[in-house]
């Protein structure tokens, strides 16, 4: 990351101006992604177009007392990308955080020379946090007194540090956030981040999410709420639409993305992979964890996503759906879908957690920049794995092979626990 430097100002120097203007069009300049199939956005994109799978066994622990036996983890050596000496003063998901963050903001070009730094913001959503860290510091709390854990407790579990790393590292000085919305986290941050550069808060916004997980006592908790797969087979777990789906496969990543205001883009010569265009947020008001079955909320997102960007739902080509492999969300994410876009539509919908596993609260943004990737190169992942068709689940979920088509528009949904429904809209820059 080299844009951190910049020019000291006068303490008394006035702040930069935050007055909102008219809406502006945001694009995506930069990439980055550490996932269970790829540990770059392009080699996470290869992999997704070539259906790979990255749920297997546990390796990070001892599974022998628990139900759940799988998951998708990242198997990475981050001391390469990230000092072991400032690694222990973080916690696994912000670890991944900055890794995709460097990524994506090398990728983007974005310096300290060519974007005001005061109008550049950072916004990164996490479900959950530092629970890893909070199992080993409660361990060692019990063994040596509570007094003696690590003082870098609070800072390393705290959800919202991912999004403060982030801004020391960069040097990025506006607005710095986390969004704790359960698995609609990263949507909402991306989707606040796009707000923010359309109405002229800020003109860069380092966005998306991170997640890390794969620890006991959250496989415990999911699988006592009876979500989590607890079968042995990779191929039978995270199955999407499947009728014989009986639950998600817990997976951990991060994906940041650079939404930047479409004339700084361009003045600069970036690189632009495609528009954010579309952005709808709902509550349920339902129940703390079961979706709305009518699939009401999540249909009001869609809804409200479309007329954010001014589009019809016709002109949508492709669908990348929440998708957990739980009984209850697909069938209401189904219900949902058909409510927006008509009983017998045959608009492809896929979910890519059937080769990530759900990544929770980095699930969202990881799911938009394939659903970015995908419109730019005209390609529609496929669900992998399907085999039993589920009449509820009556939809074209692109079974087992992606598809080469021209695409324009995409959308992506996320549901979190608590009833957090939230949407997005990537669409294709044509230049114009």
């Amino acid at each position: 990351m080299t844009p951190k430097p910049a020019t000291e100002k006068p303490a008394t120097s006035a702040p930069a101006s935050r007055a909102p203007l008219a809406p502006r069009r945001v694009v995506i300049t930069g990439v980055g992604a550490v996932t269970p199939i790829g540990h770059t956005a392009s080699a996470f994109w290869t992999a997704v177009q070539k259906g790979s799978c990255g749920i297997a066994p546990i390796a990070a622990y001892d599974t022998g007392e628990q139900a759940a036996k799988l998951a998708a983890e990242v198997h990475l050596d981050t001391t390469t990308l990230v000092p072991p000496q400032e690694a222990r003063r973080m916690d696994r998901f912000t670890v991944l955080a900055l890794i995709a963050a460097k990524e994506a903001l090398s990728d983007s070009g974005i310096t300290a020379e060519n974007t005001n730094l005061e109008r550049a913001d950072v916004l990164v959503g996490s479900g959950i946090g530092g629970l890893s860290t909070t199992m080993r510091e409660h361990s060692r709390g019990l063994a040596r007194g509570f007094d003696r854990i690590s003082p870098f407790y609070i800072p390393l579990t705290i959800p919202n540090m991912a999004a403060g790393r982030i801004a020391i590292e960069t040097g990025f000085k506006g607005d710095c956030s986390c969004t704790v919305t359960a698995c609609a986290s990263s949507s909402h941050a991306v989707g606040e981040a796009l707000r923010h550069v359309r109405h002229g808060y800020a003109d860069v916004v380092l966005t998306g999410g991170a997640e890390a997980c794969v620890v006991p006592l959250a496989m415990g908790g999911f699988t006592s709420m009876q979500a989590l797969h607890t079968g042995t087979d990779p191929a039978r777990a995270s199955i999407p639409f499947d009728l014989e789906r009986s639950g998600f496969v817990l997976g951990e990543g991060a994906a940041l993305l650079v939404l930047e205001e479409l004339t700084h883009a361009l003045e600069r010569g970036a690189t632009i992979y495609a528009e954010v265009s579309g952005f709808g947020a709902t509550c349920d008001a339902y129940h703390i964890t079961a979706p709305d079955p009518t699939g009401d909320g999540g249909a009001r997102a869609m809804a409200a996503a479309l007329h954010d960007a001014g589009l019809s739902p016709d002109a949508i080509d492709y669908i990348n759906a929440h998708g957990t492999s739980t009984p209850l969300n697909d069938a209401g994410e189904t219900r949902a879908i058909k409510t927006v876009f008509g009983r017998d539509t045959t608009v492809p919908v896929s979910s890519t957690k059937s080769m990530t596993g759900h990544l929770l609260g980095a699930a969202g943004a990881t799911e938009a920049l394939i659903c970015a990737l995908a419109v730019r190169d005209g390609f529609i992942p496929a669900t992998i794995n399907y085999r039993v068709p589920d009449p509820v689940c009556d939809l074209d979920v692109v079974p087992n092979e992606g598809r080469r088509v021209a695409l324009r528009h995409a959308l992506t949904s996320s549901l979190g626990f608590g009833g957090h429904n939230a949407t997005l809209i990537l669409s294709r820059y044509d230049g114009c």
